[in-house]
């Protein structure tokens, strides 16, 4: 007998059917073969399927099992499948009936040998592909019934185990769906933040530019000695940053669906997340890859921050890995069998010494580097990944009367919140909103491409003659140019004008300077 189910697989980030056929012959010896193009551990679904099916008291077929994953030359990969193929077989057995609903159905889930259902990757963006080609209900782990449930128009099944399903087909006790989750009910704009502006002491021009990169999502550079107050500086912007939108927490969710790194319990991501790799990180780690391709750091920060402290220390060939991914927005990766493509428009924050000492220019300490130690560290990094940061600024230590006062107490904190920051920037993100109403793929001042930007960035007379000046005398790439422009409109937005004035001009030329010495 056969019988015939739906699944799906993820490539990438977007599902593919899958249908699951079980052929039943009676005749010759008895064996269970998966065929499809199946990874090893599809096919050790084999062992896990038969004892779940022999541990919640239904009978395994002693004939020969035929499971077919098609289509054939689709790569199946991950447990997911267990589910589908328990189904498969007791449907093909004749111990369940089969139901008009099955048509309309997607299943979903991992056995464990005793028949309970695990949670597996890519719940999210497999129920999103399932609605968006009409099935009616999916049938999957109550681990990922949350993530789920936040994609409304779908029933949401959640199973325990094997049992649930089994006593549901037999109609003895329906499942009852998942009631559905409202995106806008999840995103918090209390959540605490570890880390205040507030605690951050002196370092008034590095605050000013971690406060333009978030409000225009700008890439900044930052250069200063041990101890200085750079790592500090970039575990502020959490709290600082724009809220993420409904399409933005999904996008990003999906991500971390697929990855496997979504948090237990939660349904979404919720707040623009932070990565900070540490500098042995390879390759394939930051961008992504594998035989079968997973989104690496770059796609996890997605509309969030990839914050890579001592910049200089990271192998060369990682950090130019990352040039067209912080121009496109995206990485794609091709392997033999397949080629995918993950979104990673994300901001990059950099920390790095000056040299390999680290007090190269520091008031306090004196460098002990020879000049060619210091040639030597500054080639680590090339100059086309240094041109692709809008924001370059210095990062000198904290003054004694900046930390402790005369009698060893400690001085009040600045005056600017993380709070008053992120009202600021959420601002300046709104008009940048209206501003891109009609064209939806620019989100923020640093995606303005090359086309738009004369559109986007008008300034008079006097601020053309501004950059005449500076074009000559910073030796500006074309890319440096654009880049200056779009800091420019940044900070016309934080002000609430329109009109790019001269002082926007004048600043967004400051933190153009390269700060290596």
């Amino acid at each position: 007998m056969l019988a015939k189910i739906y699944s799906a697989s993820i490539l990438g980030l977007e599902g593919n059917k899958v249908e699951v056929e079980v052929d039943l012959v009676k005749k010759g010896f008895p064996s269970f073969k998966i065929v499809g193009l199946p990874s090893k551990a599809v096919n050790e679904a084999r062992d896990r399927v038969r004892s779940a099916l022999i541990n919640t008291s239904a009978d395994f077929p002693s004939y020969r099992l035929t499971v077919n994953l098609a289509p054939a030359d689709l790569p199946k990969e991950g447990s997911a499948f267990d589910l589908p193929i328990a189904v498969g077989i007791l449907l093909a057995s004749g111990q369940l009936p089969l139901r008009a609903e099955l048509e309309k159905s997607i299943f979903l889930g991992e056995l464990s040998l005793e028949g309970k259902l695990r949670a597996t990757a890519g719940a999210l963006p497999v129920t999103l592909w399932a609605k968006e080609k009409g099935y009616e209900q999916i049938f999957l782990p109550a681990g990922n019934a949350q993530e789920a449930a936040v994609v409304s128009g779908i029933r949401i099944l959640p199973l325990t185990s094997l049992k649930d399903l089994f006593y549901h087909l037999q109609e003895i006790c329906p499942i009852h769906p998942h009631p559905a989750t409202d995106i806008s009910d999840l995103i918090r704009e209390d959540v605490e933040s570890e880390f205040d502006l507030a605690d951050v002491q002196g370092q008034t021009q590095a605050k000013r530019a971690l406060i333009i990169a978030a409000a225009g999502g700008h890439n900044l550079f930052m250069l200063g000695p041990p101890g200085s107050g750079k790592t500090l500086l970039a575990r502020t912007l959490p709290s600082i940053l724009p809220y993420l939108t409904k399409s933005e927490a999904l996008e990003v969710s999906r991500i971390y669906s697929v990855s496997g790194n979504l948090p237990a319990g939660q349904a979404l991501i919720t707040q623009r997340v932070f990565r900070s790799p540490h500098n042995t990180i390879s390759r394939v780690g930051i961008i992504g890859g594998g035989r079968y391709p997973q989104p690496g750091e770059i796609s996890l920060a997605h509309h969030g921050v990839l914050f890579l402290d001592e910049f200089a220390e990271f192998p060369r060939h990682v950090l130019e890995s990352l040039r067209q991914p912080m121009e496109d927005g995206r990485v794609t990766i091709n392997r033999a069998l397949n080629s995918v493509t993950f979104p990673s428009r994300f901001m990059v924050v950099a920390a790095s010494n000056p040299c390999p000492c680290g007090y190269l220019g520091s008031k306090k300490s004196v460098c002990s580097c020879a000049p060619p130690q210091v040639k030597r560290y500054h080639h680590r990094i090339s100059g086309p990944i240094m041109d692709r940061f809008d924001l370059h600024v210095r990062v000198q230590e904290v003054e004694r009367d900046k930390l402790i006062s005369l009698h060893g107490k400690r001085v009040e904190k600045d005056s600017l919140t993380s709070k008053e920051a992120q009202r600021m920037i959420q601002k300046a993100r709104n008009r940048q909103a209206a501003r891109f109403k009609a064209t939806p793929q620019i989100t923020c001042n640093a995606e303005i491409g090359p086309k738009r930007i004369s559109s986007f960035c008008k300034i008079n007379s006097d601020g053309c003659q501004l950059l005449r000046q500076a074009y000559s005398q910073m030796k500006l790439t074309a890319r440096g140019y654009h880049k200056i422009l779009k800091v420019a409109r940044t900070i016309a937005d934080l002000e609430g004008t329109e009109e790019i004035s001269t002082q926007a001009i004048s600043e967004a030329l400051c933190y153009r300077k390269k700060q290596w010495a």
